[in-house]
């Protein structure tokens, strides 16, 4: 697996994107969903990555900088056909690694609260991040979970 650097004009990370958006909007109230479209992962403050095997794309992940000791990961998705092989586990370690290279001393992510999302939630807990309150410009919603992991 190598993990690429943006690719955000690659039509397979395109597609990929969009049907984490479809399947966001599956799961959720659209006032829930706060996955970020193409146009909003080409934000300065926010760093692409995908995840390939050759030119066969495993899934993609983002860090937004929320100020300079605090990040969120974001877009976080892994390829339907790749589930369950390590792949959401390896880009969660490069989001890691990046996040401790820009020296943040924290990492939060919101997920949703249904059922869908538990293993996205699972992970992150195995991870070390526990639950918390709203963070950044986030409120208090039953459809969202809050977690944040000190680093």
């Amino acid at each position: 697996m190598q993990i690429r650097a943006g690719q955000l004009d690659r039509p397979e990370v395109i597609a990929l994107l969009r049907e984490h958006l479809q399947g966001m909007a599956e799961l959720s109230p659209p006032e829930s969903i706060h996955a970020l479209d193409l146009d909003g992962l080409q934000r300065p403050e926010i760093s692409f990555w995908s995840a390939w095997d050759g030119e066969d794309l495993l899934g993609c992940g983002a860090l937004k900088q929320l100020d300079a000791g605090h990040g969120e990961i974001k877009s976080m998705r892994t390829a339907q056909a790749h589930r369950r092989r390590g792949v959401a586990a390896a880009m969660l370690e490069h989001l890691l690694e990046e996040a401790a290279r820009r020296e943040y001393r924290r990492l939060s992510l919101e997920t949703g609260s249904m059922d869908g999302f538990e293993p996205a939630r699972r992970l992150y807990a195995r991870y070390g991040f526990d639950y918390c309150g709203p963070f950044a410009d986030y409120r208090d919603d039953p459809n969202s979970v809050f977690m944040s992991k000190a680093l």
